[in-house]
C-alpha cells in the first residue's frame, strides 16, 4: 500500500475543494433557474393579465437580469469544469 505524501494530500484537498465548488455552483444555478421560471410564470399569471403595462417593463428588466446571471453562472461553471478536468486525471493512481 502506497503512502501518500503531504504534497499529494495537499493536492488532493485542492482538487476536492474544486469539485465541491463546482457542485455548489451547479446547485445554485439550478435554484436560480427554478426561481426564474417561477418568476416568469408569476409575471404572466399576475392578475390574469399577460403582463402588459408598467409591470411588464419591470418584469422584462428583471427577466433580462436573470438571463444575464444564468449566462454568467453557466460560463463560470464551464470554466471551472474545464480547469478541473486535467487535474482530476493527474490524481488517478493505477
Amino acid at each position: 500500500m502506497a503512502r501518500s505524501s503531504s504534497f499529494t494530500k495537499f493536492f488532493e484537498d485542492i482538487v476536492d475543494s474544486g469539485k465541491d465548488l463546482v457542485d455548489d455552483v451547479v446547485d445554485r444555478t439550478k435554484d436560480l433557474e427554478k426561481d426564474s421560471r417561477k418568476a416568469v410564470r408569476n409575471a404572466i399569471d399576475d392578475d390574469g393579465k399577460s403582463g402588459k403595462g408598467k409591470k411588464s417593463k419591470k418584469y422584462d428588466a428583471e427577466l433580462a437580469d436573470l438571463h444575464a446571471a444564468i449566462a454568467e453562472l453557466t460560463a463560470t461553471v464551464a470554466a471551472l469544469a474545464a480547469a478541473q478536468a486535467p487535474k482530476t486525471t493527474a490524481t488517478k493512481v493505477a
